[in-house]
């Protein structure tokens, strides 16, 4: 063969660089990950926005008070004596007295809330979970409201609407999961659908017993339990919710892993040796108990276990163990600061509680609900 086959790095004459320009690295792509805050600086940011939030919401109202005194109030609770108190004693009676058992009612009832719709999320598989979504909250209200009604108070005041809470709470859930999982495949459509049903069932059997209960009074005096509000506040309320509450978020982070798990699907779940029906069944009973205590003494405030829970992923990632702790912070801010706008807005008429947060979660929940169908969609 007499042709020479020359390569082509010979064409180009010595001494000469090539005209082309090397070709550049890609630039490396940051994952939402890296991106993120540590975790620690997201609970030092969070903790700090709370304190903030308690501490405004002690100071403004129809009395508006010096941020610096309320929270020279709130030090001396703890450390008698620390300073010689230099504002009139009726601001004790205004900080101590009316506004802090509304403010930590506000906290326990907004991180218990976003407690329960993070592990309702995860033990139905679906994001648009939500206490009140699924009727869970209506059938709580149901539950107290038919006890008020009925006047049968075995258990005290406060006790017996809080079981019939619990009970009706945990009714609804069963119903509304074995409607949703007819035909043995649970979609996000069928599942909104049969929990939008039973709530409006159930609300519509809650109106009936207040109009035809023999108290006029009843109407006015309990219609809390259907719009959701704090204004009943007191110290002799907190105890129980707060237990419930404290214990209930206690044991969902004990479980945090079986909860991790079980998002990534039942068959790896089982495979990994959770017994899914066994923990999903006591998680139902723990959630509907949660919602319970909180209903009994708030009423149905929708749509805060549905948006707290999706920002706090963005901010620390969907391992449970991280979210729930920040939820319950997230989520107490986040209530505290709407009870504040709720009783200041349009003072001196108070705004209910439930109709505040559902003029906050119903565009979120329309934008969360294209989100998924565009998933769905790009899934196909």
């Amino acid at each position: 063969m007499s042709g020479e086959v020359r390569s082509s790095a010979s064409t180009v004459p010595q001494g000469k660089a090539p005209s082309a320009e090397p070709p550049r690295p890609a630039p490396e792509r940051v994952s939402p990950r890296e991106r993120r805050l540590p975790y620690p600086i997201v609970l030092v940011l969070l903790g700090a926005a709370l304190a903030g939030a308690v501490v405004v919401s002690l100071a403004v109202g129809s009395v508006s008070l010096p941020p610096t005194d309320v929270a020279a109030i709130l030090v001396r609770q703890v450390v008698p004596g620390w300073s010689d108190p230099g504002w009139p004693a009726t601001y004790d009676t205004i900080v101590l007295d009316v506004r802090l058992p509304r403010v930590l009612l506000a906290g326990i009832v907004g991180a218990g809330l976003s407690a329960v719709g993070t592990a309702l999320q995860a033990l139905v598989r679906n994001p648009l979970a939500d206490p009140y979504l699924l009727g869970i909250s209506s059938g709580a209200s149901l539950g107290a409201v038919a006890s008020l009604v009925s006047g049968i108070m075995v258990l005290g005041t406060l006790a017996t609407p809080m079981v019939a809470a619990f009970v009706g709470s945990m009714i609804t859930l069963v119903t509304v999961y074995a409607l949703a999982n007819s035909g043995g495949r649970m979609t996000t459509t069928r599942l909104v659908l049969a929990g939008v049903a039973v709530s409006y069932v159930l609300s519509a059997l809650a109106d009936l017993l207040l109009s035809t209960a023999a108290d006029p009074h009843l109407l006015s005096s309990i219609r809390f339990w259907t719009l959701g509000s704090l204004a009943g506040a007191e110290w002799r309320t907190l105890p129980i919710p707060t237990t419930v509450v404290l214990l209930g978020l206690a044991a969902l982070l004990w479980r945090a892993g079986s909860l991790n798990l079980l998002v990534a699907g039942e068959e790896s779940a089982g495979t990994l040796g959770l017994d899914v029906h066994r923990f999903r069944t006591g998680m139902f009973v723990l959630v509907s108990l949660m919602t319970g205590a909180m209903v009994a003494v708030s009423g149905s405030i929708g749509f805060v276990g549905l948006m707290v829970p999706h920002a706090v992923r963005m901010l620390v990632g969907a391992d449970h163990r991280r979210v729930l702790p920040t939820a319950a912070l997230l989520g107490a801010t986040f209530l505290i600061i709407a009870d504040l706008a709720a009783r200041t807005v349009a003072a001196p008429q108070e705004i209910q509680l439930g109709v505040l947060t559902a003029l906050c979660g119903g565009p979120f929940f329309v934008w969360l609900l294209r989100r998924q169908a565009r998933r769905e969609r790009a899934v196909r």
